[in-house]
């Protein structure tokens, strides 16, 4: 029987012959029976395994699903111009397709990176290093980089009679928040000048992290000293407060991290991790969107990308700008999709050396495979991540 059970094709089960050996008719209903009763179970075991992958299929298609709505941030900066264009424009929206998008705009990028961390929003423009810290302080598990969107517009402007970096000790500047891209650039520049900062505004150079638009008022009443801003805020503060630059922070690239001479990430585009496992499709659906924007504003012409972007700026915010001030703006500013990865591990020393981060492993901070397939090239993740 055992013979039978292992392979039960080699039993002839007959009702007699001269060639096959005769057995009592109960042993021979058993034997039929037992087999049937195998190939019955073999059947089960196929049909509960085809059941289960079916299931299991099911259940991946309806986690990889399309989400319903899509929850993105960004600033009301000209270095967030492909946000304000793709939002504005429809560029991102008809890229969703079904799925809603609603908008939330911030300040700066500590507070946006909050907001994407306790689940309010899902994706977001941000400054870089507010995505480090994240990504540090959550051991990789809370975003990830899947584009860039614009590189360079930040500058150190300053009151006119500080002529070199020696007059700023004893001064007061401002940042846009602690911890910020800008916050982290101007204490990483102050250190290698030989000045200490404190996160709490001590030190030998005073740093207050300030709203940007307080930042504009506080200059122009003589309450500040300077700010380490993006634009348009930089610009406004030159064209319509007397300031004047002090430091281009292009002026301290020199490509070799990025390859690219004056070029640094100051705009990224980052997504929860939880939300880009359950819907890939949206996010690849925003990346479109993204894509299509950048895309815009570097083969638009000039007076008509900036009459867009102020009526985007309008209705983000309730202002536009002069027009000196987005002209000035632009022309800082380089929009690309490359998040310049090369450039990283500097902008996590910086915020080591600010005291804003810590040392930690960056790889897996990008994932760019998603990014790589919509536009058909390969952008680098510096061997930080997937691409």
């Amino acid at each position: 029987m055992s013979n039978s059970q292992d392979n039960p094709g080699s039993t002839r089960i007959t009702a007699g012959g001269t060639n096959s050996p005769k057995r009592p008719r109960r042993l021979q209903i058993g034997i039929a029976v037992g087999v049937l009763a195998l190939l019955g179970a073999g059947a089960a075991v196929a049909n509960t395994a085809a059941s289960n992958t079916a299931t299991a299929t099911d259940t991946a298609a309806a986690t990889t699903s399309p989400a319903a709505e899509l929850r993105l941030g960004y600033f009301g900066n000209i270095t967030h111009a492909p946000a304000l264009v793709g939002v504005n424009e429809g560029f991102i929206a008809k890229s969703l397709g079904s799925t809603k998008l609603s908008t939330q705009v911030f300040n700066a990028g500590p507070a946006a990176v909050e907001a994407l961390n306790a689940g309010a929003i899902d994706a977001t423009y941000i400054g870089p290093n507010p995505a480090i810290n994240s990504f540090v302080k959550s051991k990789g598990e809370s975003i990830s980089i899947i584009a860039g969107a614009a590189s360079g517009g930040a500058q150190l402007v300053v009151k006119p009679e500080i002529k070199s970096a020696a007059d700023l000790k004893g001064k007061t500047l401002a940042s846009p928040q602690l911890g910020g891209t800008q916050d982290v650039a101007l204490r990483a520049w102050l250190a290698k000048q030989g000045f200490k900062t404190t996160p709490d505004g001590g030190g030998d150079v005073a740093i207050n992290p300030t709203e940007n638009a307080q930042t504009l008022k506080l200059f122009q009443n003589g309450k500040l000293d300077g700010a380490w801003l993006p634009e348009p805020w930089a610009s406004r503060l030159v064209l319509q407060a007397g300031a004047k630059v002090l430091v281009d922070e292009k002026d301290l690239w020199d490509g070799s991290q990025t390859g690219k001479p004056g070029e640094f990430p100051t705009t990224v585009l980052i997504v929860n991790k939880k939300f880009a496992a359950e819907h890939p499709q949206t996010v690849e659906a925003l990346l479109k969107g993204h894509v299509q924007a950048v895309q815009w504003l570097n083969d638009t012409p000039a007076a008509e990308k900036a009459t867009k972007l102020n009526a985007a700026l309008k209705e983000t915010t309730g202002k536009a700008l002069q027009q000196d001030v987005i002209d000035r703006s632009l022309q800082n500013i380089v929009f690309t999709v490359d998040p310049l990865a090369g450039a990283f591990k500097k902008l996590q020393q910086d915020g080591v050396d600010a005291g804003t981060t810590k040392q930690a492993d960056l790889n897996g901070i990008f994932d760019l495979t998603t990014l790589n397939g919509v536009t058909g090239q390969k952008t680098s993740a510096a061997g930080l991540g997937k691409e």
